[in-house]
C-alpha cells in the first residue's frame, strides 16, 4: 500500500497574468471586429473602397494624359525607369495639387483659402443632396432640385434687394422667403403625385423647365434687372441680407455652411426619431402596408415634398445670400447643383451624414480642380471623371466585392440600392 500525499491543487493565476490575458482577449476581439468590418461589404467600407478605386483609375488617366510620360514610353524598352518615374511624378503632382487646392496650401497667400472654397462648393451640394436623399427614403425621385433652387434664389434675391428691412430681420425674412419658394415649387409635384398619381420624375423635370424660363423672363424686367439693363442679372442683394463670413472677410465660407450642418442634423433626427420620418420610411418601404396600417400615403407624399423643397430652398439661399454667385440672381444661379445633388445622394447611400460627407468630397474635388489645372496642366474635366467613377463604383457593390474579395453582409450595397434605401 503506497502512501500518497494530499492532491496538489493548481496554483491560482497571478493578478498580472489575469490582466494580461484579459487585455489579449480584448485586443483579439477588437482585431476580429475590425477584420470583420474590413472583410464585409458594409456601406461605409464599400464607399471608401469605391473612392480608392476611382483614384486608382484616375491615376491611370492622369498617366495617359501626361505628355512627359507618353514621351518616356516611346523608349520604354531602353530605359523603363524613365517611364515609371515620369508616371509616378505625374500622379503624385496631380493629387498633391488636388489636395492643396481643396484642403490646405502653405504656398498660397491665404493658407486656409482652399478649405474655405471646399466648404463654399460643398454647402449647396449638401443641402440639395439632403433633399434628394429624403425623397429617396419616401420612395420618390426628386429630379426637380434645379427648379426648386432657382425659384428659391429668385424669391430670396428679390427680398434681398427690393425690400428695405432692419439688419437682422432682413436676412431672416430673405431666408424664410427662399425656403418658402423652394417648398411651394416642390409641393406642386407632391400634390400632383398624391392626387393624380402623376410620376414625380416627369412633373419635377417639367417644373424645372418652367422655373428656368420664369427666371429668364425675370432677368428681362427692369424692376428685377440690374442697371444699365444690358446684362441678364438681377440687382445686388443688400448688405444686411448677406450671410456673414465665418473665417474673415478674405475667405468666402459663410453662415450658409452652418445651415447645412443644421439641416443635416434635422434630416438625421427626422429619419431616426421623428414620427413623420417613420411615416416617410414606412411609405417608402411599402406604401400598401403603410396604408393598411392607417397612414395617409397622399399626405405623406405632399409633406415630404414640402420638406424636400425647403431643403432645396436653403440651397438656393446659400447661392444668392452667400458669396457663390456674387449676391445676384442669374440664369445659372443654381450652378448645376440640382443634378449633381443626385450624385451626392447616391454616394451618401441614403443617410444624412453620408450625404454630408459626400457633399464635402464633391466640394473638395470642385475646389481642387483649379489648382490641379494650374499646377500640372491636367485637364480639369478629369475631376468630373473622378466624380463619375466614384458613382459607378458605388452603384456596383458587386464589383467592389469581387475586386477586394469582400464577404457579403446583410447590409449589402446592392440591396440598399435596389430598395431605394428604405431600410
Amino acid at each position: 500500500m503506497t502512501d500518497e500525499g494530499p492532491e496538489q491543487q493548481p496554483a491560482p493565476p497571478e493578478r498580472g497574468d489575469v490582466l494580461v490575458a484579459e487585455q489579449e482577449a480584448g485586443g483579439q476581439k477588437t482585431r476580429d471586429t475590425i477584420g470583420d468590418i474590413l472583410r464585409s461589404d458594409h456601406p461605409a467600407v464599400v464607399t471608401v473602397l469605391a473612392v480608392i478605386c476611382a483614384m486608382i483609375v484616375g491615376a491611370i488617366l492622369i498617366i495617359a494624359s501626361d505628355s512627359a510620360t507618353r514621351e518616356a514610353a516611346g523608349y520604354f524598352t531602353a530605359a523603363p525607369m524613365d517611364t515609371i518615374s515620369a508616371a509616378w511624378d505625374a500622379v503624385k503632382d496631380a493629387y498633391i495639387a488636388l489636395f492643396q487646392g481643396a484642403i490646405y496650401n502653405p504656398n498660397a497667400p491665404q493658407a486656409l483659402s482652399p478649405i474655405s472654397e471646399t466648404l463654399v462648393y460643398a454647402t449647396p451640394l449638401i443641402l440639395a443632396g439632403l433633399s434628394v436623399t429624403l425623397a429617396f427614403r419616401a420612395g420618390l425621385f426628386n429630379i426637380g432640385a434645379q427648379g426648386q433652387i432657382l425659384m428659391s434664389a429668385a424669391l430670396a434675391g428679390y427680398i434681398g434687394f427690393a425690400w428695405h428691412l432692419p439688419a437682422g430681420i432682413h436676412i431672416i425674412v430673405a431666408i424664410v422667403g427662399g425656403i418658402v419658394g423652394g417648398a411651394i415649387w416642390a409641393a406642386v409635384a407632391g400634390l400632383l403625385k398624391a392626387k393624380t398619381g402623376a410620376h414625380e420624375v416627369i412633373t419635377t423635370i417639367m417644373l424645372n423647365y418652367i422655373a428656368v424660363f420664369f427666371v429668364n423672363w425675370l432677368l428681362t424686367e427692369r424692376w428685377f434687372q440690374a442697371p444699365p439693363y444690358n446684362q441678364a442679372q438681377s440687382r445686388t442683394v443688400a448688405g444686411n441680407a448677406q450671410f456673414w463670413h465665418l473665417m474673415g472677410s478674405d475667405l468666402r465660407v459663410n453662415f450658409s455652411f452652418i445651415l447645412a450642418i443644421a439641416a443635416t442634423v434635422f434630416v438625421w433626427w427626422l429619419l431616426k426619431y421623428g414620427t413623420f420620418g417613420f411615416r416617410v420610411r414606412a411609405v417608402g418601404a411599402n406604401q400598401d402596408a403603410a396604408r393598411t396600417a392607417g397612414m395617409s400615403v397622399a399626405s405623406t407624399y405632399i409633406g415630404v415634398m414640402i420638406v424636400v423643397g425647403a431643403l432645396c430652398g436653403l440651397a438656393g439661399v446659400s447661392q444668392i445670400l452667400g458669396t457663390a454667385n456674387n449676391y445676384q440672381v442669374t440664369a445659372s444661379v443654381d450652378g448645376g447643383v440640382g443634378f449633381t445633388a443626385i450624385t451626392v445622394a447616391l454616394l451618401g447611400r441614403g443617410t444624412a451624414w453620408g450625404t454630408f460627407a459626400a457633399g464635402l468630397l464633391f466640394g473638395a474635388l470642385s475646389a481642387g480642380s483649379g489648382q490641379l489645372q494650374v499646377a500640372t496642366q491636367t485637364p480639369p474635366d478629369l475631376v468630373q471623371v473622378l466624380q463619375a467613377l466614384v458613382v459607378i463604383f458605388i452603384a456596383a457593390p458587386g464589383l467592389i466585392r469581387l475586386i477586394f474579395r469582400l464577404r457579403r453582409s446583410k447590409s449589402a450595397g446592392s440591396a440598399v440600392l435596389a430598395k431605394g434605401w428604405n431600410g
